[in-house]
């Protein structure tokens, strides 16, 4: 639509995604984009399906990138790919704790852990709350990743380390958001539904969901 009446709305964009990336993008309108700022500050954890294949290594990390290397990968298993994965994790939760400015000894922090609010309240580099191996079928693999304060770009080059730390190598063939905070893929509108009634649906249905997470972290 056009005209006078529309040129006060204003639409902003939360964590964006890059073009190789799909998934829930979370946009705000009006109100919306204080509200946006509002769940930036909260700092809430992002997930993503990550696909992977075993056997190449690129410039980009993407399946679709110029080839620069070319390696076996029959001597990866499930286990030896899932004790990476436990390796980095272990790494990542360290980062969390020291990023988190909180003393671990006080009741703050245990409250805080078994809520789930253990997060950085301020800038860091990326980090990785949670991973795990979803399909495993050589030279393909499927991820689940949790994590704060990421690129899409990040988490192809995680699959590539990944393939190295394996003796191997390894391009992503697929980063896909499936939750943006209190966000997830059911909330998402394809693009048949991109009109008034499903839009005011959306922000309907998300409205308690959004007022709950800032009274929860913000106060």
């Amino acid at each position: 639509v056009r005209g006078p009446r529309f040129r006060r709305l204003k639409i902003g964009a939360g964590h964006r995604l890059d073009v190789k990336a799909s998934g829930v993008f979370v946009l705000g309108i009006g109100h919306g984009n204080k509200l946006l700022t509002d769940l930036y500050n909260c700092h809430l954890t992002k997930v993503y399906t990550v696909g992977g294949l075993f056997g190449k290594a690129t410039d980009d990390f993407s399946d679709t990138g110029k080839l620069v290397e070319k390696t076996t990968f029959d001597h990866i298993t499930r286990e030896k790919l899932e004790r990476i994965l436990a390796v980095i994790q272990g790494t990542n939760h360290k980062a969390l704790l020291m990023y988190s400015n909180i003393d671990m000894k006080t009741q703050e922090a245990y409250e805080l852990a078994v809520k789930g609010l253990l997060r950085p309240m301020g800038k860091s580099p990326p980090i990785i709350t949670a991973v795990r191996c979803l399909q495993f079928a050589l030279p393909e693999f499927q991820l689940e990743i949790h994590c704060l304060h990421e690129t899409q770009q990040y988490l192809r080059k995680v699959v590539h380390e990944i393939g190295l730390e394996l003796k191997s190598s390894a391009v992503c063939t697929q980063v896909r958001r499936v939750r943006d905070g209190v966000f997830t893929l059911d909330d998402a509108l394809p693009r048949t539904q991109w009109n008034l009634q499903s839009i005011q649906e959306a922000i309907q249905n998300c409205q308690l969901r959004v007022e709950a997470e800032l009274e929860k972290t913000l106060g």
